[in-house]
């Protein structure tokens, strides 16, 4: 009997060290950082170095407002020490995950808190002087985690910052290419807003009000009038939506279909793979459509 008891308690000590392992991988000595989004990625690695590795839990080319987590996100969250996510509404399915993955150790950073949220858009980081304070955040987190290495961390954001300020007086140069009457933009969801307002752009309309939800004929109709009458040259869209009703509002008001901006995700082409890259190819792509 005791002979038993003992190969029991051996099968139940093998089984807890074979779900811990399953759970948490081999460290790496690495922080272990986990966004809600592919954008954030690439300011997690300029303040991090190589003291960090980081995932995304939406995969690259998919939308955050309207995506299911799986299982495997639950256990990601498990298993990270950090989790940097935009807040203001953009991830409303991201509580319930958090909860699910119940981790002790997970210092939660959302990234839109200090920062003025205007008509409840969540998507501040397209302007570059919100993404500083991102950078901020993602600085002051790594150090509280990591406080051996702040003076890295603190060096890394501040050069990172001097990038975004080149990025946004970049931005502003090429902008001032088009002229004043043509600044005008009609796009798929509203992720221009704060870009828009940084640069002098006018967001005349939106196709999608609401995530997932098609608008109705009076409001694709008035998008139609609105082109016809500001004379708009575009209209915008990303490659994870569907072009079927920008190609209606565009074949009613003769004017063509741009569906190549990055602005929740990243892309897999190496132009676009970082957020400096994003912002730079979405720059040139609007200016060439609105010249």
């Amino acid at each position: 009997m005791r002979l038993k008891r003992l190969f029991a308690l051996a099968a139940i000590a093998v089984l807890a060290a074979c779900g811990n392992g399953a759970q948490r991988p081999a460290s790496t000595g690495k922080i272990a950082v986990v966004t809600s989004i592919s954008t954030f990625n690439s300011m997690v690695e300029a303040v991090g170095g190589s003291r960090v590795s980081v995932q995304s839990l939406v995969p690259v080319g998919a939308s955050p407002e309207d995506y299911q987590p799986t299982p495997q996100d639950v256990a990601t969250l498990a298993s990270a020490q950090l989790l940097i996510e935009n807040g203001a509404g953009l991830e409303s399915w991201l509580k319930r995950t958090i909860a699910n993955a119940a981790s002790s150790k997970l210092r939660i950073v959302v990234c839109s808190d200090g920062l003025k949220v205007v008509n409840q858009n969540p998507h501040l980081w397209m302007d570059p002087v919100n993404a500083k304070h991102y950078v901020e955040m993602i600085r002051n987190a790594l150090m509280a985690i990591d406080p051996a290495h702040g003076t890295e961390y603190r060096s890394n954001a501040r050069r990172y910052m001097l990038q975004l300020d080149d990025l946004r007086a970049s931005i502003a140069r090429k902008i001032d290419r088009i002229p004043p009457d043509h600044r005008y933009m009609i796009v798929f969801h509203n992720a221009w807003q704060y870009y828009n307002a940084r640069f002098g752009i006018t967001t005349l309309g939106f196709i999608e009000v609401n995530p997932g939800q098609d608008p109705n004929p009076q409001q694709i109709a008035r998008l139609i009038d609105l082109a016809r009458k500001h004379h708009v040259k575009a209209i915008f869209s990303e490659p994870e939506y569907s072009a079927k009703l920008a190609r209606q509002i565009a074949g009613n008001s003769g004017i063509k279909i741009v569906d190549n901006l990055y602005d929740d995700s990243i892309g897999t082409d190496p132009r676009v793979s970082t957020y400096t890259g994003m912002l730079n190819y979405d720059t040139d792509v609007i200016v060439r459509a609105l010249q």
